[in-house]
């Protein structure tokens, strides 16, 4: 079956061409039957691969050769191991739900083929992106998702906010990208291949903290906080919910933005070896974990807090990588991914109710129009605001109890993050789906709940985010933590340089005591506030005290970007059209042309067709030639 896997790109990418070609001329009922059975093969596959695979070694699987040039060999080859495989279960099993959910959520839409054929895309090279077995392949899926990203982020382009929104998560990526690229080039001259089979065996001979180590683990970690939107690459993603919001779910919980967790994952003992890499990548998780969360408390658009609570979370999973919990990290990647696609799909079964409204001041008292939606949001709030036995309080937890270990001071913070998470994700329930109705007649006329091809797959997420959490149970609560056994062959050789205090039972248990009894009090805060007490944010950001203004305007990230890089560039760029460009280059090629204009307007006075003046000035130039003739002897 493991030599099978070449399959699980290829029938997305079959199913890109299929609904791309025939996006005008198949039934709609035809390219959603292909788009869906394209992802559902891959993760057939994908299962039949996990229960096979049992080997501590990974297995390459080659393809082709590719690149050879002097003593540098790329094959194009996929390695399966342990971490790849759980990645691919993801990617295709959540991308199969998004696609069923799809087909009902974009039934309406004259794109539909188009859409599918981008989603298709999309886990094509996402599946590319985690089987590769060394960084270029890595980096053709890299470079693919975020292609794919812009296309389905601009999918309505005819609206210039939602094109503007686009073409910001492209360039903010490629600034990202460019560190990673530099990265793997300084690979290849450190250490003569791109293949993780031949880089990891060398890195374990190399001494902690070597220079040449902490500065490619420092290009990584940039390309992945652009990718994964950490600080300071991290605006593009709210943006980024212009797009149909299956592609939020796609794209911005489950799968492209884990990409800079799963390289870094991928590349554990090169972060293990660089000390100095690794305190950055704390660091800028921790900052991002509790700036993204502050912004999320004040916004009103349904998909903007969950677009801040992602990036929010994907800092729990840096901190978590940073402190060299890299099964904890993982860990909490799957359980996003389960929790955080589900509250995207309901947001958008809750937008499709609404009309297409977002903006939970003209929500409230869903609940009962929407039940589904309604049951399942809340086991993806339990789980994602970390309280037990939901999924996201056991890789949370794992996270925090090694931050713990690490520094103290950090774990405060983190448990901080924890309650504000909480706090803003119940005052979303509560806006939503509690209180009386506060939007129009007309959208109360036409509340409804989704068809099924959209609630069975918020089921099915809800079911993953109420026992996910059960792969990793902890010794302390009686579990044998099935993750870290499966993982260990990747991540061991990281594990046993790490120098680790085992926390005794009882102090992981006043850990959970308190990261819970805080969630819990933040939830009752979150209660009185906006249900007990009826509190619905001010429209107008004005009336709104400082610090919520502030937080409503996002710290104010994208006014500084603009004031700092873009205003700058404009003045820059407006130099060199007007003065080198147009006073310049365009004024020499133009007074070239020009030139040779007015030439021949004087020569063309010589053309008078008079045979006598043509007889006067072939004389002339007889006697030129003979004067010069005389005087040159």
């Amino acid at each position: 079956m493991i030599n099978l896997v070449w399959l699980i790109p290829l029938f997305p990418f079959i199913g890109f061409l299929i609904c791309g070609l025939g996006r005008n001329v198949l039934p709609k009922t035809v390219i959603g039957v292909i788009a869906n059975l394209a992802v559902l093969a891959s993760f057939v596959v994908s299962l039949g691969i996990f229960f096979e695979f049992d080997g501590s070694t990974p297995a390459i699987i080659p393809l082709f050769d590719w690149i050879k040039v002097g003593s540098i060999h790329i094959p194009f080859s996929f390695q399966v191991d342990q971490l790849s495989i759980l990645m691919l279960l993801i990617i295709t099993g959540i991308g199969s739900l998004i696609h069923i959910y799809s087909v009902g959520y974009m039934s309406h839409d004259k794109g539909f083929g188009k859409f599918f054929s981008y989603l298709n895309l999309f886990v094509f090279f996402m599946l590319l992106l985690v089987l590769g077995a060394n960084y270029v392949i890595m980096f053709i899926g890299w470079e693919g998702v975020g292609l794919c990203s812009y296309l389905l982020i601009g999918f309505w382009f005819t609206n210039g906010a939602y094109a503007d929104a686009a073409k910001k998560a492209f360039i903010m990526n490629r600034i990202g990208d460019l560190g990673f690229l530099i990265g793997v080039f300084l690979i290849i001259t450190t250490f003569g291949s791109v293949s993780f089979a031949e880089i990891f065996p060398q890195a374990q001979n190399m001494v902690s903290g070597d220079a040449t180590l902490t500065l490619i683990t420092i290009l990584l970690f940039i390309g992945a906080t652009g990718k994964s939107a950490q600080l300071p690459l991290f605006t593009w993603l709210p943006d980024a919910m212009a797009g149909p919001t299956p592609v939020s779910a796609l794209i911005h919980a489950a799968t492209m933005v884990t990409a800079g967790i799963y390289m870094i994952a991928r590349s554990n003992i090169l972060f293990t070896l660089s000390p100095i890499t690794m305190s950055i990548i704390s660091v800028i998780g921790l900052a991002t974990i509790i700036i993204a969360a502050i912004i999320a408390l004040t916004q009103t658009d349904i998909k903007k807090v969950l677009a801040y609570s992602t990036v929010s979370q994907l800092g729990y999973m840096f901190l978590g990588l940073g402190v060299g919990a890299y099964t904890g990290a993982f860990f909490h990647l799957m359980t996003h991914a389960f929790f955080k696609a589900l509250l995207f799909l309901g947001a958008g079964s809750v937008i499709h109710a609404m009309s297409d409204e977002q903006d939970m001041r003209k929500m409230g008292g869903l609940r009962k129009k929407l039940p589904i939606t309604f049951f399942t949001m809340l086991m993806a709030t339990f789980a994602i605001s970390g309280l037990p036995p939901f999924a996201g309080f056991f890789s949370k937890d794992e996270i925090l109890a090694h931050v713990y270990e690490h520094n103290q001071v950090l774990w405060i913070i983190g448990v901080l993050g924890a309650l504000l998470t909480a706090f803003y994700m119940f005052r979303l329930m509560f806006l939503t789906f509690w209180g009386e109705f506060r939007g129009t007649e007309e959208q109360k006329h036409h509340l409804h709940e989704s068809p099924a091809s959209m609630t069975i797959p918020l089921v099915i997420l809800a079911v993953l985010s109420v026992f996910g959490g059960f792969i990793g149970v902890p010794e302390a609560l009686g579990g044998n933590h099935w993750l870290a056994h499966y993982l260990d062959p990747v991540f061991g050789a990281s594990t046993s340089r790490l120098s680790e205090i085992e926390l005794s039972h009882a102090t992981e248990y006043i850990l959970m005591a308190v990261s819970v009894g805080g969630v819990i009090l933040a939830i009752i805060y979150a209660y009185f506030r906006y249900l007990k007490n009826h509190h619905v944010p001010v429209a107008d950001t004005e009336e709104r005290p400082l610090l919520a203004k502030i937080s409503y305007h996002k710290f104010y990230f994208d006014e500084f970007y603009n004031a700092l890089i873009q205003k700058p560039l404009d003045v820059i760029s407006g130099f060199f059209y007007k003065v080198v460009d147009k006073s310049g280059i365009d004024a020499l090629v133009n007074g070239l042309g020009n030139g040779s204009i007015e030439t021949g307007k004087g020569l063309r006075l010589l053309q008078t067709g008079n045979v006598g003046f043509y007889i006067f000035a072939m004389v002339i130039g007889v006697l030129a030639v003979l004067i010069y003739s005389f005087f040159k002897f």
